[in-house]
């Protein structure tokens, strides 16, 4: 398995809104860490279980880290850098997360830390028809206080549907009292094969390799508060 990360902290790249809002009523952000309940209404956490177990073992009381928001799809686009796996179908999710600590949620350094032991401990992993590519990117987390209405989060917030679409948070930018600016890692899963069943498979194997490096990291306190 591939594992690998990247930093996009240009004005035109991607950006997070924590919390973030869309258009569409069946598109909505939910907070996981305090209501483990609401993943059941994810519906690609309903649709693919072990997306449901990793997203109740990340947003545990106890772990460091929250997931904001997730996706899964199939696709038939093989890159040339994927050829390597003779695939002709992959299984790709996406999830973005958040350090629980602001302290750390504002820290370049400790995201970095954390993306290069993942990558250092999923090295160690099987080799498998899969990549897990995490990068960091900036995040605006809107204060309570913020005067910003659903309509103007949702206006500010390209980024409901998927990871290509996200929005780079130009109010945000433009009014630091109504948000703190911070970072956010978004981890991309994918699993090769061919059909429709091999790439779930590798898809499977690799999130719980993801998870169960993550829950590595977390025991061994790598990223301390």
């Amino acid at each position: 398995m591939q594992a690998d990360f990247s930093v996009e902290l240009g004005r035109d790249d991607p950006a997070l809104e924590l919390p973030w809002s869309s258009d569409g009523p069946s598109i909505r952000y939910y907070d996981l860490k305090a209501n483990p309940e609401l993943i059941a209404q994810i519906p690609e956490a309903a649709a693919y279980p072990p997306l449901a177990a990793f997203l109740a073992r990340i947003n545990g009381p106890e772990f460091p880290l929250a997931t904001a928001k997730c996706d899964a799809w199939f696709s038939n686009d093989i890159f040339p850098e994927e050829e390597i796996f003779r695939a002709d179908r992959k299984f790709v999710s996406y999830i973005d997360l958040v350090f629980v600590d602001e302290d750390v949620r504002q820290s370049f350094e400790k995201h970095e830390a954390f993306a290069k032991e993942l990558c250092r401990l999923l090295s160690h992993a099987p080799d498998l028809a899969a990549t897990v590519e995490l990068v960091i990117r900036r995040c605006y987390f809107h204060n309570s206080h913020c005067e910003m209405n659903p309509a103007e989060v949702a206006a500010n917030s390209r980024n409901a549907v998927n990871a290509f679409d996200t929005s780079t948070a130009p109010h945000a930018l433009d009014a630091p009292n109504a948000s703190t600016n911070g970072f956010n890692l978004t981890v991309y899963i994918t699993g090769f094969g061919n059909g429709d069943r091999e790439p779930v498979c590798q898809w499977e194997i690799a999130l719980a390799l993801l998870q169960h490096a993550m829950v590595q990291w977390s025991a061994s306190r790598i990223i301390r508060y």
